[in-house]
C-alpha cells in the first residue's frame, strides 16, 4: 500500500512531535493531527508558532516549515478517520483511579474509544498504530473490537511505541536509536502492513535501525525499557542515601562506575527523584500485569523502583523541614523549577509537585519560579492530588516571573529541575536578598557548591 494520507488521534506530547517530524521528513504525504480539545488544536494552529501548546527545543521551527503544507491540526476526528490509510492512536493511558486495578494498570477506555470510533468511520482497509505506551496484549483487544463492526473492513494493528525523551524529543525523532514496528509477522498481510509503515521512517531512518518484531515483544520492549531506565535512577538514589551517612560522595561513586563500559554513565545521575508521564505509570502497569500472570516476586522486584523513587521525594522534603530547624511555617521557600526536566513544559508526576505538597502540610509559603510552567499549571498540578483545598493551595503558593523575586525574603531555595539557567544566575545578588542563615537544597546537584559556600550559602545536596 502506497501511503499518502496519515492520521493521528491524539495531539499530546508523543503525537504532536512524532507527526510533525513525519511531516517534515515527508513531504508527500498529508499527516493530520485530531483531537477533541479545541483549545489545543487551536494552540497548535496559533499564527505565533512560539504558542504551540508543547515546548521541545526546535519543534516550532520543524512546524513552522510543515503546517499548512502537508501537517494538518483539526478536531474533525471521523474525517481524518475516513481519509486516512494510516492511524495512529496517541491518546492518554494514565494508571487507573478506579475498580480493578486502581492505582496500578493503566487505563484503556481512551483507546477503546478510539477503536470503537475508527470501526464505526472506516469504509476501506486500515493499518491502525499503537503509538501510546499500552500493556502487553492490548492490540489482541483493539484487534477484536476492529474484527466484530461487521462492515467488512480490514484491519492490521501494528505496536510501535514511542522511545522520546523530552526535552530532546525532536533530535530522538530525528536520530532514533531505533525504530520499534511489532506486527502479524505470520500474516502476509501483517507483513505488508508492517512494512508500508517501514516504509515511511525509511525516507529519513537507516534500515539497521529500524527493528520488526511481534507485536507482544514491541508490546512489552516499551514498558520494559522505562522500567531498566527508572530502575537505574532509583539505584542511584537508593546509594546516595548511604552516600550520606558515610562520607562517601554520589557523583564520585557514579562516575567510577560510569566508566565501566558494561554499565555506562547515562542515568547515573542522583536526584530529588524521577517524573514524568511515563516511568511511574509503565512500572505500575509493568507490576499489575506481572500480578495478573500470578509472578509476585517479579512485581515486588519492580514495586521496589518505584517505593524508592517515593521515598527520595520524601527524603528530601523531610530534609528541608529538619535542617530548618524542624518547621518551615510561613517561612518562604523558593523553588526553582516545576518541571520534571528541564527543556519541557510537562509537569506530570515531578519531584517539585510532591515535594511542595509535603511542605504546605508543614505551613510552608511556597514561592515557584519555572521558565516555562505557567502559574495556573503549578496549582492545577496540587489541586489535582486532592490533598486540601483549591483555595487553601492559591493561599499558600505563589508563582514569579522572574527568579529574583522568588528568591527574594527567602528562607531556603530548592532546585528541583536541572535548567541550565540557573547555573547563570547572580547568587551573591540572591544571597544578599535572603533570610539568614540562606540555605540552599540542590536535588539535582546543579550548582557549584564551592562557589555558593563562598558566599554564605549553607548548601546541601543530593548524596554527599
Amino acid at each position: 500500500m502506497k501511503i499518502t494520507k496519515i492520521c493521528c488521534i491524539g495531539a499530546g506530547y508523543v503525537g504532536g512531535p512524532t507527526m510533525a517530524v513525519i511531516a517534515q521528513k515527508c513531504p508527500h504525504i498529508q499527516v493530520t493531527v485530531v483531537d477533541l480539545n479545541a483549545e489545543r488544536i487551536a494552540a497548535w494552529n496559533d499564527e505565533d508558532v512560539n504558542n504551540i501548546p508543547i515546548y521541545e527545543p526546535g519543534l516550532s521551527e520543524i512546524v513552522a516549515e510543515a503546517r499548512g503544507r502537508n501537517l494538518f491540526f483539526s478536531t474533525e476526528v471521523e474525517k481524518a478517520i475516513d481519509e486516512a490509510q494510516i492511524i495512529f492512536i496517541s491518546v492518554n493511558t494514565p494508571t487507573k483511579t478506579y475498580g480493578k486495578g486502581k492505582g496500578m494498570a493503566a487505563d484503556l477506555k481512551y483507546i477503546e474509544l478510539c477503536a470503537r470510533q475508527i470501526a464505526k468511520v472506516s469504509k476501506d482497509d486500515k493499518i491502525v498504530v499503537e503509538k501510546s505506551t499500552l500493556p502487553v496484549r492490548t492490540a489482541e483487544a483493539i484487534k477484536s473490537i476492529l474484527d466484530h463492526t461487521g462492515n467488512g473492513v480490514k484491519f492490521q494493528i501494528l505496536s510501535n511505541p514511542e522511545f522520546l525523551a523530552e526535552g530532546t524529543a525532536v533530535s530522538d525523532l530525528l536520530h532514533p536509536d531505533r525504530i520499534l514496528i511489532g506486527g502479524e509477522i505470520a500474516t502476509e498481510e501483517g507483513q505488508k502492513a508492517i512494512q508500508s509503515l517501514v516504509d515511511v521512517y525509511a525516507n529519513w531512518v537507516d534500515s539497521d535501525k529500524i527493528l520488526t518484531t511481534n507485536v507482544w515483544s514491541s508490546e512489552l520492549s516499551k514498558l520494559t525499557a522505562n522500567a531498566f531506565l527508572a530502575q537505574r535512577i532509583s539505584s542511584v538514589n537508593a546509594m546516595s542515601e548511604l552516600c550520606e551517612k558515610t562520607g562517601a560522595d554520589i557523583n564520585e561513586v557514579a562516575k567510577a562506575i560510569g566508566m565501566d563500559s558494561r554499565i555506562g554513565a547515562k542515568f547515573l545521575k542522583s536526584s530529588v527523584g524521577f517524573g514524568g508521564s511515563c516511568f511511574q505509570k509503565d512500572i505500575l502497569n509493568l507490576v499489575y500485569i506481572a500480578k495478573s500472570y500470578g509472578l509476585h516476586e517479579v512485581a515486588d522486584y519492580w514495586e521496589q523502583v518505584i517505593i524508592m523513587n517515593d521515598h527520595q521525594k520524601k527524603r528530601f522534603s523531610n530534609k528541608i523541614v529538619q535542617t530548618l530547624y524542624n518547621t518551615v511555617a510561613d517561612k518562604k521557600i523558593a523553588f526553582l523549577g516545576w518541571a520534571f526536566k528541564k527543556d519541557t513544559n510537562d509537569t506530570r508526576e515531578s519531584a517539585a509537585i510532591y515535594v511542595a505538597d509535603d511542605l504546605i502540610n508543614e505551613q510552608a509559603k511556597i514561592a515557584v519560579y519555572d521558565p516555562k510552567v505557567p502559574a495556573k499549571k503549578v496549582l492545577a498540578d496540587l489541586d489535582y492530588l486532592e490533598t486540601r483545598s483549591a483555595e487553601a493551595n492559591r493561599d499558600f503558593v505563589s508563582s514569579y516571573e522572574e527568579p529574583y523575586a522568588a528568591c527574594s525574603n527567602a528562607h531556603a531555595i530548592a532546585v528541583l529541575t536541572e535548567w541550565d539557567e540557573f547555573k547563570t544566575y547572580d547568587w551573591q545578588r540572591i544571597y544578599d536578598a535572603m533570610h539568614k542563615p540562606a540555605f540552599i537544597f540542590d536535588g539535582r546537584n546543579l550548582l557549584n557548591r564551592t562557589e555558593l559556600e563562598a558566599i554564605g550559602f549553607v548548601y546541601q545536596g543530593i548524596g554527599s
